[in-house]
């Protein structure tokens, strides 16, 4: 009897279904995470120097293209090439695989995953061709990966490596092809995906990442990387002479970097106390240390007009964030530690330096940008992490991990040191600052607040309205002053600046002065009476701080106009914050006589405020 025939819907023992397409997997990789084609093409950097390279060169080809109705110049391939040892044809078939490699196992070096060359290349292009030598450039293998034969024809392995010549133009105008009996050469065709288009604008934006995350390898001479650019069809580079990529060293604790001057040949910032050391010991007893420094802006970097709109603050800013360095290579700049409303942050800087054996500590994606479990700690506080992981307090937290030896500890430590050392070295900025507000300002200015409700308290005694710091005022001068000195001294001024500060405030006849200070409570502000002057300091540590009064004072390190509009927008929303949570306040009270008597302090300080905006 004749078996019948399959119907549409059913599967045969003959077909061949793939756990995950080939094609469709190769095309959700392309979206793997890679910032931008610096970062795709500083892991093709990454396999220069675990190959031993001393110089990597970055070599872009133009040519002419009809873009609209104008010719334009445009990337037409991206190539790398080094003078590493290269590879036999196995090792070559296994590096355009994904997720092979020869250094899988390797907790030394800066490689590993073995995603690199693939993954990067197909994150930009739709093409990559790869030769590798050993025994000179004119021995070298060739295979390739390409999107289009993976997609459409459904090609599953890497093509066998064949002997094949290097492209001409590449070698005559490569440093090293020529002259090195080991190298390898990556060239990118079809750049689907660079977001940038020409040459330079490819090298202005590379350089700065680039230099950043090589900067102890350029720095140590262990590693030039070259870039330089032709016009295909032509003989002679765009961009003459070529051009080295310089460090980038976001702690500014080097010289001869890309900084502007005058901060080129001397560093502009200065190390932050001791660099911090943690050892952990892993289950085999081994022992991996952790290192975290901080660095500080010279005062003479931020004095001056508008110092973080001068080129070198600009430099500072776009290096915002904590530096996570791994085997000697940056991984990233993490912003979670950074205050969005804050200019001053451009003017820390803090690294933390830990080994690949930590990798999983750390929460190292495969991709060498990210250092996710470091990043994800420094946007929480410790009470949400301690009830994310179960547990009622941070402390029941600390307990448990450290009686279990969790590895986690560890990162919580790394935490605690860097938020602690950043509030003192912010308090130190602030003080900087307000000092510097202080000496320029005119302390008689009519249109100052304290001079404005100075003259509105004034007038309110008149009409027989008092205080209890008004009886103060009759005393003798120096009393006084003395008086008002020990206060501001105990909310942090410096005493000579102190007792400066209470010379002018009752020599002037003024009854208010702010200052800015750590208050370990829940207070916005306090307030104090001494001397006959009411002595009022903000809380810097209250959210109310970052979220309102810093978003209104300009300390004069930026000037952009977007930036301002932002922090009025920003501050408006502090101000309605502020106005909702003393609603709510009052309509959390529910004794009808309490509530009562709220009500009428709203009212009354209503009274106050008009007389003082009147004024």
């Amino acid at each position: 009897m004749a078996r019948a025939a399959p119907q549409a819907n059913q599967l045969t023992d003959s077909e061949d279904f793939d756990v995950v397409p080939t094609g469709l997997a190769v095309a959700a990789m392309r979206d793997n995470g890679y910032k931008n084609a610096a970062y795709a093409l500083a892991e093709l950097i990454d396999n220069a120097v675990q190959a031993g390279a001393s110089v990597a060169e970055i070599i872009i080809k133009e040519d002419d293209q009809l873009v609209s109705t104008r010719t334009r110049r445009r990337a037409r391939e991206i190539a790398v090439s080094d003078n590493g040892c290269g590879m036999d044809a196995n090792m070559l078939r296994k590096a355009l695989q994904f997720g092979n490699g020869s250094r899988l196992d390797d907790r030394d070096g800066i490689g590993r995953f073995g995603m690199g060359l693939p993954n990067s290349s197909i994150s930009q292009a739709r093409r990559v061709d790869v030769w590798t030598w050993q025994d000179g450039y004119k021995s070298a293998v060739h295979s390739y990966l390409d999107l289009a034969e993976i997609q459409e024809g459904g090609s599953r392995s890497v093509p066998v490596p064949e002997k094949k010549a290097l492209p001409r133009e590449y070698v005559e105008r490569s440093a090293t092809i020529s002259t090195s009996p080991s190298g390898t050469l990556v060239v990118w065709q079809n750049l689907d995906k660079c977001e940038w288009k020409t040459a330079s604008a490819i090298f202005r934006n590379s350089e700065f990442t680039i230099g950043r995350v090589y900067r102890r390898f350029i720095t140590d001479a262990r590693l030039r990387i070259r870039m330089l650019s032709f016009l295909e069809g032509t003989m002679s580079s765009v961009n003459e002479g070529d051009e080295d990529v310089k460090p980038n060293d976001p702690m500014y604790l080097t010289v001869g970097t890309s900084c502007p001057a005058p901060w080129d040949g001397v560093p502009m910032f200065e190390e932050h106390g001791q660099p911090h050391e943690f050892v952990y010991t892993d289950p085999q007893r081994r022992k991996h240390k952790v290192r975290v420094r901080f660095a500080i802006a010279k005062k003479s970097a931020r004095e001056g007009h508008n110092p973080g709109d001068k080129p070198y603050g600009k430099h500072a800013n776009h290096n915002l964030g904590v530096s996570i360095m791994r085997a000697d290579r940056e991984l990233e700049l993490q912003t979670g530690w950074c205050i969005n409303s804050e200019p001053r942050d451009r003017w820390w800087k803090v690294e933390v330096d830990f080994p690949p054996a930590l990798d999983e500590i750390f929460g190292v994606t495969n991709n060498k940008q990210h250092a996710r479990a470091l990043d994800d700690y420094a946007r929480r506080d410790n009470e949400d992490i301690a009830l994310r992981e179960g547990y009622k307090s941070y402390h029941e937290l600390q307990d448990v991990w450290g009686e279990d030896k969790d590895p986690r500890k560890l990162l919580l430590s790394i935490k605690t040191t860097i938020e602690a050392n950043l509030k003192a070295i912010r308090d130190h900025l602030r003080a900087q600052t307000e000092r510097k507000r202080s000496d320029s300002r005119r302390p008689n200015d009519p249109n100052s607040a304290e001079v404005i409700g100075t003259n509105a308290t004034r007038h309110r005694q008149s009409e027989g309205y008092t205080g209890s710091s008004d009886g103060s005022e009759s005393s003798p001068e120096p009393d006084r002053i003395s008086d008002i000195t020990a206060a501001l001294a105990e909310a942090g001024l410096d005493p000579l600046e102190a007792e400066d500060k209470a010379r002018k405030l009752v020599s002037d006849g003024r009854k208010f002065e702010f200052t800015d200070a750590d208050i370990p409570t829940a207070e916005i502000f306090s307030v104090r009476s001494k001397g006959g002057a009411l002595l009022i300091t903000l809380n810097t540590s209250h959210p109310a701080y970052a979220h309102l009064i810093a978003l209104l004072k300009h300390d004069g390190d930026t000037v952009d106009v977007e930036e301002l509009r932002a922090r009025q927008r920003r501050s408006f929303e502090g101000l309605k914050l502020l106005i909702e949570s003393w609603a709510r306040f009052e309509d959390e009270v529910t004794d009808p006589r309490k509530k009562t008597q709220v009500q009428d302090i709203r009212t009354d300080w209503g009274r106050v405020a008009r007389d003082f905006f009147e004024e």
